[in-house]
């Protein structure tokens, strides 16, 4: 299949430059007017010096259009009954103007017509109030046209700037948990005067800070990029709870390029730890998997403990210890991803979650499969092999208006 070569110039929408625009409308209206009513008169064998006596009918409306976009300009975001009504005068104004130029011109080309003045005037004024009162009404069209599409692009940018900000709202959320308990680990190691440790938890903290404050609030990172980020998470987590804190990836190698909202699995693996790790004397596993279904990224955090209890679900995370021993949800953590989900992808994602009747739990997230390039296309093998399964090690993102007159930009 031949591929077309890319254009070596980028259109331009027309009314982009909208001084530019009027002027090209203006002259090409004007200059089709007297071509047809040259045409029609050469037609109805008009004399050749006749032409001249149309093309300064042409040119008298040409500028008296001129006169009238000025007035319109700054008639056209008053209130209606004020915009209607001086409009309507300035027409009857410009066109009982026109219709006497017209007719004072041909009683001079024509000095033995025996037609009254008055019924000249009259027989000028029908054809020139047609023709101003259309081209008003296209003006006052184009700009009203213009001006609902500006309205429609600052809305359309109202609200990416309003879905940043809540993306941005969103993933800050995360870090302030986090971070409180892990300074207070770091607390409790210094009263304990385990300085090694807590110099080494802090220097993670650190790399993991600086690592997550790379990328926009609302940006995307690969798939690849997010479990470099987890592992600084995990490194992190492994120092408090050491062996009891298992880890196994399962990715299958199609999947890296993927791209997802930057710090997304990291909530999902922290409720692992607080309600599967922590709880259980002996610890839990925690599992991450990767792969491709058609067209579709599908992501699944499961672990090794208790799942939910029977009274209800799972405690929403991040959670802290309350004085009497027992977890206290703050309200943010499997929340905050299902908002996150649906900012980012709307409605062509799924987020799932599932308790196997023989413990444990598992969230499933589904995605369309993008890439940073987003040019190739995912492909989708019968089988996904993961790739070796391992441990983490520690690891040391128109103002409206055609255009102003005489070359006023607007």
């Amino acid at each position: 299949m031949a591929v077309l070569s890319a254009l070596p110039f980028r259109p331009t929408p027309f009314f982009q430059n909208k001084n530019r625009a009027f002027w090209v409308l203006q002259f090409a209206g004007w200059a089709g007017y007297f071509l047809l009513r040259t045409v029609t008169a050469l037609a109805n064998q008009q004399p050749l010096s006749f032409v001249v006596v149309l093309l300064i009918g042409a040119i008298t409306g040409f500028s008296i259009s001129l006169i009238l976009s000025v007035v319109y300009e700054q008639l056209i975001n008053r209130r209606p009954v004020v915009t209607w009504t001086i409009t309507g005068l300035a027409l009857v104004v410009a066109v009982s103007i026109y219709s006497f130029i017209e007719a004072w011109i041909l009683g001079l080309y024509l000095p033995a017509n025996d037609a009254p003045f008055l019924q000249l005037m009259l027989g000028f004024y029908f054809l020139q109030a047609t023709l101003l009162g259309g081209w008003s009404a296209l003006y006052y069209a184009i700009n009203f046209f213009l001006q609902v599409e500006e309205q429609n692009d600052q809305l359309q940018r109202l609200e990416m700037q309003a879905t940043s900000a809540q993306l941005a709202m969103l993933r800050y959320q995360l870090n302030p948990h986090f971070l409180f308990n892990t300074l207070n680990s770091i607390s409790t190691l210094v009263l304990l005067q385990q300085t090694a440790p807590a110099n080494a938890m802090l220097t993670r903290l650190s790399s993991f800070l600086r690592h997550t404050l790379i990328n926009e609030p609302g940006g995307k990172v690969t798939l690849e990029e997010e479990i470099e980020t987890l592992k600084l998470y995990l490194d992190i987590e492994r120092m408090r709870f050491e062996e009891r804190l298992r880890t196994e990836f399962r990715i299958a190698p199609e999947t890296i390029d993927a791209c997802l909202p930057s710090l997304l699995l990291q909530p999902l693996v922290e409720n692992a730890i607080k309600y599967a790790v922590s709880p259980q004397e002996e610890g839990a596993q925690i599992i991450l998997s990767a792969q491709l279904v058609g067209q579709r990224l599908r992501i699944a955090v499961s672990d090794t403990g208790p799942g939910l209890p029977s009274a209800g679900e799972r405690p929403i995370l991040p959670a802290t210890m309350t004085g009497e021993g027992r977890m206290e949800s703050t309200g943010v953590g499997l929340a905050n991803i299902r908002d996150r989900l649906a900012q980012a992808y709307g409605e062509d994602h799924l987020f799932e979650i599932r308790t196997p009747p023989d413990g444990g739990f598992t969230v499933i997230i589904e995605l369309p499969y993008e890439t940073a390039e987003n040019d190739q296309p995912a492909v989708s093998p019968l089988a996904v092999e993961p790739i070796a399964q391992k441990q983490l090690a520690p690891s040391s993102a128109i103002e409206v208006g055609i255009g102003r007159p005489l070359g006023s930009e607007t």
